[in-house]
């Protein structure tokens, strides 16, 4: 092995980010991303700002990125076009001067309408025009799925280590680090490379039995960090896998990192005996019960907020968000809609054709308006909605108009686009304080912080939907079997790992 002079890296960011859920009537637009490109794309990361060190350590140049709230597949025409933008920005750099590195920031469940494998696709269509010698880091969701050509195309893959996600930033910026270090290692010793050793582990769980708030994914992942820092390991991650896509690479994985096979091996190894040690022990990370249990808990309530997840449409996990089940029922509720009822704010549904309709009154009239159900019918159609105009605001980057109408003490939000109230900030920007609320409902399966610190008391609502949290009701055709806990396992797994090369 040679040693080479160092010179600053050449490191290029890319990448598409959305979840995708099988079961979601959805189907994702250019108008569900948020794309960005060149400084901005660099200026996106927080740890790269000026000056900083990470920036200062290569030349990061921004290619193309794209980013949706989660939600059906990606129609075929958006991810081509999307990937083509990749390939080809990636294609002039390194054509300019070779690049070094690429940082591929992706979620790791994006579907694609008649393609399996989406971030296998795209890796595979970036190695074609950099080349096997430039490294690639990948930064990802712990619900994302590992396949085997994501696998060998990746050099340098990780995940979050929290869900809720709240170290969504701090693993950005560890993937970034651990890119310009090995990069530097592959400058100094002639091309050497990390190696990787992978195990698929056959269970597939919702993330609201997954949550690293309590065991034992809490202590299944405050373990990493022990692993990484033990000698000839440079990372360490487990996937949980997404449970609400139907591909041969839904499940879960792990996948250790370092420089010598042996010792990356046996943790690998370890990790997924551990995790298949303790499968039997997830459960629900908040208490389960139906719609009814929810209400009438918030009813009886002496502390409020009570907060309800309406989690079979959470957006956040791939629901499609205009399904009406849940408001059609809290609509039916006479202790919600009558004159003395308590103040109950319901979040959403989106109907770009009510909210026009909307638009034609003043704030203060009474309205009636048929809304939802006008991309997912399949559990519930759409639904009438009677009451106040209470306001109309426009503006909002993923929501576009937002309309809040007071049936009773239900305060039913209408949006013109698809968006996920999964902050207290949500409601506030609608004049709706959470506090003054007897009850929230909300798409959503677990509480993301601002809401799990003002609830009062809570219930996961097992509500019918795109992300519903009976796996088995929603019918997977094509995952590999057996799997947990679809099926009973009458011996352990095979859980070696595959060691890249």
């Amino acid at each position: 092995m040679t040693l080479s002079t160092p010179r600053r890296p050449r490191i290029a960011i890319a990448g598409m980010a959305i979840e995708s859920s099988a079961y979601a009537a959805h189907r994702a637009d250019h108008r569900d991303f948020h794309t960005s490109t060149g400084d901005a794309l660099v200026a996106r990361y927080p740890f790269l700002a000026p000056a900083s060190p990470l920036r200062e350590a290569a030349e990061w140049l921004g290619v193309f990125y794209a980013r949706s709230i989660p939600g059906g597949a990606v129609r075929t025409e958006v991810y081509e076009d999307y990937c083509e933008r990749i390939v080809t920005g990636l294609a002039a750099l390194h054509a300019e001067r070779p690049l070094d590195g690429i940082y591929l920031d992706v979620h790791g469940a994006m579907s694609v309408v008649g393609m399996d494998d989406a971030e296998g696709d795209l890796v595979t269509r970036v190695r074609g025009v950099v080349g096997t010698d430039v490294l690639i880091g990948a930064t990802m969701d712990l619900h994302g799925n590992i396949s085997p050509r994501f696998f060998d195309q990746v050099d340098l893959p990780t995940c979050y280590r929290l869900a809720p996600h709240e170290d969504a930033w701090e693993t950005r910026e560890r993937a970034a680090r651990n890119l310009v270090a090995q990069v530097r290692v592959a400058q100094l010793r002639d091309g050497a490379r990390p190696v990787r050793a992978w195990v698929k582990v056959p269970i597939l769980l919702p993330g609201e039995k997954t949550s690293t708030r309590v065991e034992p994914a809490r202590s299944l992942y405050a373990s990493l960090a022990d692993v990484e820092r033990r000698a000839g390991v440079l990372d360490a991650s487990i996937w949980i896998g997404y449970a609400w896509a139907d591909e041969p690479r839904c499940h879960a994985s792990v996948i250790v990192t370092g420089h010598e096979a042996d010792v990356v091996r046996a943790e690998a190894e370890g990790i997924a005996r551990h995790l298949w040690s303790v499968r039997e022990d997830f459960t629900f990370v908040g208490p389960p019960g139906t719609l009814a249990d929810g209400v009438a808990a918030a009813l009886a309530a002496t502390e409020t907020p009570y907060l309800v997840s309406d989690s079979g449409d959470n957006p956040g996990a791939g629901g499609s968000g205009d399904v009406t089940w849940t408001l059609t029922r809290l609509l039916g509720m006479p202790e919600l809609t009558g004159e003395d009822a308590p103040l109950v704010y319901v979040a959403s549904i989106f109907d770009a054709a009510a909210i026009e309709e909307l638009a034609r009154h003043a704030v203060g009239d009474e309205v009636v308006v048929v809304a939802g159900a006008r991309v997912d019918n399949r559990v519930s159609g759409p639904v009438r909605i009677a009451g106040t105009l209470l306001s109309l605001t426009a503006g909002d980057p993923h929501a576009g108009r937002i309309a809040v109408i007071a049936v009773g003490g239900l305060r039913v939000i209408v949006t013109e686009f698809r968006k996920a109230f999964h902050a207290a900030g949500d409601f506030r920007a609608l004049g709706l304080e959470p506090t003054e609320a007897r009850a929230i409902v909300t798409k959503i399966g677990y509480l993301e912080p601002t809401l799990y610190d003002l609830a009062r008391g809570w219930t996961l609502a097992l509500t019918p939907g795109p992300v519903d949290q009976d796996l088995e009701r929603l019918g997977h055709e094509r995952i590999a079997r057996p799997m947990f806990p679809f099926d009973a396992f009458d011996a352990d797994p095979d859980l070696t790992a595959r060691v890249s090369a």
